[in-house]
């Protein structure tokens, strides 16, 4: 039985394409025989606090704390959990106007802690966090595979190797918004990789 962390940050519900991609995903995991257990944060459904100073003081500072500060570093400690909890992480990740939602950077924000999923030393930063397989699963209305424009893949892959994810595969779906032939085209792609690592764990 694998652990799977699955990290949504569509904002669209239902009609996400990002999240019916997972469950699909999943789904063809438990045809597969895996039984695995889940652990699935909608940061969509369920937003986490917004990176201000408040936040800022609760993750780096050392003295003390006030009561919303304690409570912004529980939940940054829970996330930090189940990453490392998790056998494999899959994340959602829709492009919105060239970047990544702000749900799924607030959930970066509370995950990056010096001193606990990263560190610098003399020849650079080191991520701390136990290496495990990541499945990106982006979707895009327009084409950005592989182009200068395709900036929330290029910085959420950034982040993951900065705290020392590196296992990382990504089912992309773009054009989709680019009528339908494009869009069943787009989904197609990223369902072939799908099917190939319903085996990462």
């Amino acid at each position: 039985m694998a652990k799977i962390l699955v990290v949504k940050s569509s904002i669209l519900g239902a009609y996400s394409q990002s999240s019916k991609l997972i469950g699909e995903f999943l789904a063809g995991r438990q045809t597969a025989g895996h039984q695995d257990e889940l652990v699935e944060r909608d940061l969509g459904a369920q937003p986490l606090p917004v990176l201000d100073g408040t936040v800022l003081g609760a993750l780096a500072g050392q003295g003390e704390l006030t009561a919303a500060q304690q409570e912004v570093r529980a939940i940054s400690q829970s996330l930090i959990d189940e990453i490392q909890a998790a056998d494999m992480v899959i994340i959602g990740l829709p492009m919105y106007n060239f970047g990544m939602p702000s749900q799924l950077k607030s959930w970066i924000d509370l995950i990056c802690r010096a001193g606990i999923t990263f560190t610098y030393t003399e020849t650079g930063p080191q991520g701390l966090l136990t290496d495990k397989p990541v499945l990106i699963v982006t979707t895009t209305g327009g084409v950005h595979k592989d182009q200068a424009t395709d900036l929330a893949l290029t910085h959420l892959k950034t982040v993951l190797g900065f705290v020392g994810l590196t296992q990382v595969s990504v089912a992309y779906a773009q054009a989709l918004n680019m009528g339908p032939d494009a869009q069943s085209q787009g989904l197609t792609e990223a369902r072939a990789v799908l099917s190939t690592r319903l085996e990462a764990v």
